[in-house]
């Protein structure tokens, strides 16, 4: 996945103009407007980085001056300890831009952190991992292509990417055969359509209308060795509901295509870095 510049600056924008408002109390009446220093970032923590090139954009933002040195780099492996990069420039841009550099860095690092863990997890298995839609509003660009630089994959981005009938769309309409044909009738011939089941019967009505997408939800390993043998290759199987790390491999052990966590970017916990300034 790639980002572009001006989705990078806008977030960023949106975040300082929350954060400083029109002034730095503190940084405008305490240091000098001509002064300059350098800050270095350090890891807290071992994992994987994820955003050090957005964090130094917030200070090329507020500083056009400002020289950066990147010494890892995004996808790269951290440990506790390691100098990441190094920022030279105006000391009240370092000052006013520290927090948001650090909340861009220390979320997107722990979302790729987090999915290496899983990926790891499912080596030597077909499944792949995949983040959800469940990502934070003005955010989700960011957390998506962390997913990717810790060796996951997107999920739709929205939903304009693929007709997903969850059990919510097939309790509204009123049956599953008839969704997916009312569908067809009316959306363009490049888009897949991916259902919901809970059951191996709703699997063979899903697999009769040939779709081509089928999520196992919140299913027993049982059932989704049951699923991946009765499917043959037909649909892409997605395991989905109540995945954990501790129940992740033995649900990759069934032979299921994909495996998606919302947890990826829901409740992943901040990767732990620093910014020091040199005194």
């Amino acid at each position: 996945m790639k980002l572009m510049q001006f989705q990078i600056d806008d977030i960023i924008k949106t975040a300082l103009a929350e954060d400083i408002n029109y002034i730095d109390v503190t940084t405008d009446y305490l240091v000098d407007e001509r002064s300059i220093s350098t800050a270095r970032y350090v890891s807290k923590d071992d994992g994987v980085l994820c955003g050090i090139d957005i964090a130094l954009r917030v200070f090329e933002l507020l500083d056009k001056d400002v020289k950066t040195q990147v010494l890892i780099h995004d996808g790269e492996k951290v440990k506790k300890g390691d100098i990441i990069a190094r920022i030279t420039g105006s000391t009240r841009a370092l000052l006013k831009g520290e927090r948001t550099a650090l909340n861009l860095v220390q979320h997107m690092s722990g979302i790729a952190t987090a999915t290496n863990k899983c990926v790891e997890l499912v080596k030597g298995t077909k499944a792949s991992i995949a983040d959800t839609r469940k990502t934070l509003p003005g955010l989700r660009v960011l957390q998506k292509y962390a997913v990717t630089v810790g060796g996951g994959k997107n999920h739709r981005y929205n939903l304009s990417d693929c007709a997903m009938l969850k059990d919510t769309h097939l309790d509204a309409y009123g049956s599953m055969t008839g969704a997916v044909n009312a569908l067809r009738e009316k959306m363009g011939h490049t888009v897949k359509i991916e259902v919901e089941v809970s059951d191996l019967e709703q699997l063979n009505e899903a697999l009769d209308l040939g779709v081509e997408i089928i999520m196992l939800d919140n299913m027993s390993c049982e059932d989704m060795t049951k699923a991946v043998e009765i499917t043959a290759g037909r649909a892409k199987l997605e395991a989905s509901g109540n995945v954990t790390e501790k129940t992740i491999a033995a649900i990759a052990q069934t032979g299921v295509d994909i495996i998606s966590l919302g947890a990826l970017t829901h409740s992943v916990k901040a990767f732990d870095i620093s910014m020091k300034m040199d005194k």
